[in-house]
């Protein structure tokens, strides 16, 4: 299999200025720049480029795969907007990813080495875009891209059995979610217990304007004041800091009956059930479409063999016209229909008339091998 990387860096918060693609094409010649992106695949080489500088000095979103199972995304986010506490407490058990500092922002790096290799000769574009939205997700304060990543250390045995979960639940999943658990392989079976539970209100679960009304007129004047300034100043971020703002007050005034956390040994038992409950549906659709096929060729056969009784000797003179012709489709036709006359002989008592009449078929083309082959399997 031939190497092949795929490299893709996006940035969303701020265009890039003609004088920031010049210094990017000077560390690629053939890659596709462009004012929000830069993207470039490699079947020989490597990036002269460091992905943790350019996500530092330009880009907000990183994706890299390699076809023998390295795969990595790198996020960044304004650290003002996230807890990083709360980010601490999702990833203590996990390795392959570090959370940096960069000036004002976090920068989010997700490394897996060691995945089943794949050819992504065709696909690699398709996962910034399918990735993509999980950056505003977590800005709008929606944290289950990071429950994702504990349960990443969940299947790989790195959390202990009692630990409980981050979050209440997973549910419902988004699209971006799903992509991003497939993107590093998560298991599909732990994903879905974990999804059996709502995460409670998400950054897609919409607002009425009632309590954005009421939310907005809580604020101190200084505090609107400044948000307003923010907006004249283009700061992409206001809208979500504002909408995890009210979020975040209509949970606290929500009265929702509290349910225990599951443990990771409970969400491994249940995945194991939803795998066993699958493989068995699985296993029955199988039998059944087994079954089905089965009764579909037994009406076939028995039409056949009702319209070779309708025609009685005629069927004898066809077997011996179909010999002469001295081919393979001739001595196919011969040999099944010499088959189905061994059936309706066993049907009716008549096995030894039809063994009789065999041989003697046998006897007058004995000098044509090749179709006294075809008589092996009818004895």
């Amino acid at each position: 299999m031939s190497e092949y990387q795929y490299y893709e860096f996006q940035a969303v918060d701020r265009p890039l200025g003609q004088a920031d693609r010049q210094v990017l094409r000077d560390l690629s010649t053939r890659a596709r720049i462009t004012a929000t992106s830069f993207t470039n695949s490699y079947e020989w080489g490597d990036f002269k480029g460091d992905p943790v500088q350019l996500m530092e000095r330009w880009f907000d979103l990183h994706l890299y795969l390699a076809n023998w199972g390295t795969h990595r995304l790198m996020i960044r986010l304004p650290k003002r907007l996230v807890d990083r506490r709360r980010l601490d407490g999702f990833l203590h058990s996990i390795d392959w990813v570090d959370v940096t500092t960069s000036g004002e922002n976090l920068i989010v790096d997700i490394l897996c080495e060691e995945l089943e290799p794949a050819d992504y000769w065709d696909a690699g574009s398709d996962w910034p875009a399918a990735l993509a939205p999980l950056r505003a997700d977590v800005l709008g304060g929606d944290l289950r891209l990071f429950y994702l990543l504990w349960l990443m250390a969940v299947e790989a045995g790195s959390v202990e059995p009692d630990e409980a979960e981050p979050l209440p639940g997973i549910g419902p999943m988004t699209g971006a979610l799903d992509a991003f658990a497939r993107f590093f392989r998560l298991d599909a079976d732990l994903v879905e217990a974990a999804a059996e539970r709502p995460a409670g209100p998400t950054a897609q679960d919409p607002l009425s304007s009632d309590v954005i009304r009421r939310a907005l007129a809580d604020l101190p004047d200084r505090e609107k004041t400044t948000l307003l300034a923010r907006v004249i100043d283009g700061d992409p971020h206001v809208g979500n800091e504002l909408r995890a703002l009210v979020r975040d007050r209509q949970e606290t005034s929500a009265a929702r009956p509290a349910v225990a956390p599951r443990s990771a040994g409970e969400l491994r038992a249940r995945a194991d059930a939803i795998r066993e409950a699958r493989e068995r549906e699985q296993s029955e659709r199988r039998e059944a479409e087994r079954n089905r096929l089965e009764a579909e060729e037994e009406r076939a056969r028995r039409a056949r063999l009702d319209a070779i009784m309708r025609r009685g000797e005629t069927v004898w003179r066809e077997v011996e016209t179909e010999i002469e012709r001295r081919n393979a489709p001739g001595y196919d036709t011969a040999a099944g229909l010499l088959l189905d006359l061994k059936a309706i002989a066993e049907e009716r008592g008549m096995v030894g008339e039809f063994a009789h009449r065999l041989q003697a078929i046998r006897e007058r083309h004995i000098r044509k091998g090749r179709f006294i082959e075809r008589l092996k399997p009818i004895g």
